[in-house]
């Protein structure tokens, strides 16, 4: 029953982990690079735009799908 439940939740994480990553934009500043315009108000407070918080998304969605194959892996079950 256990590993039923877990096996669900590693599946919506794996299917929400796709759509974050999805939904971010490229990291390639292209040729805005050159003449400075990265340095704008978005993109000194990235931390708290919709950008940053996809970031922290993702990164917690990392984690907990890392340890969900882990214990998934375990047989102990």
């Amino acid at each position: 029953m256990l590993r039923t439940v877990l096996t669900c939740v590693f599946i919506v994480v794996c299917v929400a982990l796709i759509v974050v990553v999805l939904m971010q934009e490229g990291k390639s500043a292209g040729l805005g690079s050159i003449g400075g315009a990265a340095e704008t108000y978005w993109g000194r407070n990235k931390g708290r735009s919709m950008e940053g918080l996809l970031v922290k998304i993702t990164k917690v969605l990392s984690v907990l799908f890392m340890v969900l194959a882990a214990v998934l892996n375990l047989n102990v079950f």
